[in-house]
C-alpha cells in the first residue's frame, strides 16, 4: 500500500510527522510520501495557485514541500510528480477540530478532497482540542489513523470514500469508541478584530468561529464532546436539491 500525506499546517508541523512515523509502521504500507505546504496555510480551503508556476523542494527529513497550498501539493503530487496512484491520500493531523461549518474552510479537508476528486480514498485527521488550549495527544489521533488504514487494508471501500475524522484531545484508552456522524452547525462567527499597526493605519483580524448551535447527538461536535472519535463521509455534490423546484417556479 502506498500512501500520499499532506496537511495545511505545513510540513514542519508536529502533526504530520506524527502521522507519517504512525503510517510508515503499518504492515502493508511499502511507500509513504510526504506532499505538504511550505507554511501554514491553515483556512486555505480548496484554493489552487493558478497565477504562478509551484516549486517543489525537498527537507532534511525527506518530506517534500511545495510553496502553494494543501489542494495544490495533492493535485501536484497525484497529476504529476508520483510515478503512481497512491491506494489512499491522508492529511492531518491538524491542530484543532475540523467540525460542522470549519470543513469549508479547512485545508485539511481540501487535502484529503482533493485526493478524493482524483479518484483516491482520502480522510482528513484532526485533533479536537479544548477552546484555547494547545493540543498534545496527536499520538491519539495518529493511532486512529492506523486503525481506519487498517479497515481499509482488511476490507476495501467500493468506491473513493472522502472521510472527516475529529479525534479528541485525550488518550487513546479513554477513548469512547467511534460514531458515524453528520455535520453540525455553528452560530455566526464573532465580528472582525480592528487594530491600528505602527503606520497609524486601520487592520481587521477575522474573529474567531462562532460556537455550535447544531451540536445534538448525531452531530460530529457532540460525538467529540463526549470521548468519541467523529467519523463523517463527506461529497462534492453542493446541489440544493430540495430548491429545485421552487427555483423552477420562481422564475415563472
Amino acid at each position: 500500500m502506498r500512501i500520499l500525506l499532506s496537511n495545511d499546517d505545513g510540513y514542519l508541523a508536529p502533526g504530520i510527522a506524527a502521522l507519517t512515523q504512525a503510517a510508515v509502521s503499518l504492515p502493508g504500507v511499502s511507500q509513504a510520501t510526504v506532499v505538504a505546504p511550505e507554511q501554514d496555510r491553515s483556512g486555505a480551503s480548496n484554493s489552487l495557485t493558478l497565477d504562478r508556476p509551484l516549486s517543489l523542494r525537498t527537507a532534511p527529513s525527506g518530506y517534500f514541500f511545495v510553496n502553494g497550498t494543501p489542494t495544490d501539493c495533492v493535485h501536484l503530487a497525484v497529476t504529476g510528480m508520483l510515478d503512481h496512484q497512491p491506494d489512499m491520500v491522508l492529511s492531518g493531523i491538524n491542530n484543532g477540530a475540523n467540525m460542522g461549518d470549519d470543513t469549508l474552510y479547512s485545508g485539511t479537508v481540501a487535502a484529503a478532497t482533493e485526493g478524493y476528486l482524483l479518484g483516491v480514498p482520502s480522510i482528513a485527521i484532526s485533533l479536537a482540542g479544548k477552546h484555547g488550549k494547545a493540543v498534545a495527544h496527536y499520538d491519539t489521533a495518529a493511532q486512529v489513523a492506523c486503525d481506519l488504514v487498517r479497515q481499509f487494508q482488511r476490507k476495501a471501500f467500493p468506491v473513493p470514500v472522502l472521510l472527516n475524522v475529529n479525534v479528541p484531545d485525550i488518550p487513546y484508552d479513554q477513548i469512547q469508541g467511534v460514531r458515524i456522524t453528520r455535520l453540525g452547525r455553528r452560530h455566526k462567527a464573532e465580528p472582525v478584530v480592528r487594530q491600528q499597526n505602527p503606520r497609524g493605519e486601520t487592520v481587521y483580524w477575522v474573529g474567531p468561529a462562532g460556537a455550535a448551535a447544531d451540536a445534538g447527538e448525531g452531530t460530529d461536535f457532540h460525538a467529540v464532546a463526549n470521548g468519541y472519535v467523529s467519523i463523517t463521509p463527506l461529497q462534492i455534490d453542493l446541489t440544493h436539491v430540495g430548491q429545485l423546484e421552487t427555483l423552477k417556479e420562481w422564475l415563472v
